[in-house]
């Protein structure tokens, strides 16, 4: 499954401070089963935008890590939200349906 949500940067706060940040806590919290991965996506037009993706083995697995264990991620979630706009967009079950351009050899 997929975790999605916006971030945009408040004023004073940098995508490089932001992104910082996200890899510091990611390297943590992908030790929790069931992770599998974090990517962050800069929105065309609006720099201090991001789209944030977590893919999880299931939402069971997302819904069962716990982010007060490590007082690191704590702080750094505390931090983003003092100095970024997070909206959630959804969580989202893998894709059903498909369509990818034929292999070029």
């Amino acid at each position: 499954m997929k975790f999605i949500f916006e971030v945009r940067m408040k004023p004073g706060y940098t995508v490089a401070e932001y992104a910082e940040a996200w890899i510091e806590a990611s390297e943590i919290i992908q030790q929790a089963p069931g992770a599998r991965g974090t990517y962050l996506h800069r929105k065309i037009g609006e720099p201090d935008t991001l789209l944030a993706i977590a893919h999880w083995e299931s939402k069971a697995h997302r819904d069962a890590k716990d982010d007060r264990r490590s007082e690191i991620v704590r702080g750094i979630l505390e931090k983003h939200a003092r100095t970024c706009e997070i909206t959630v967009i959804g969580e989202f079950e893998e894709p059903e349906w498909q369509v990818l351009p034929p292999r070029r050899d």
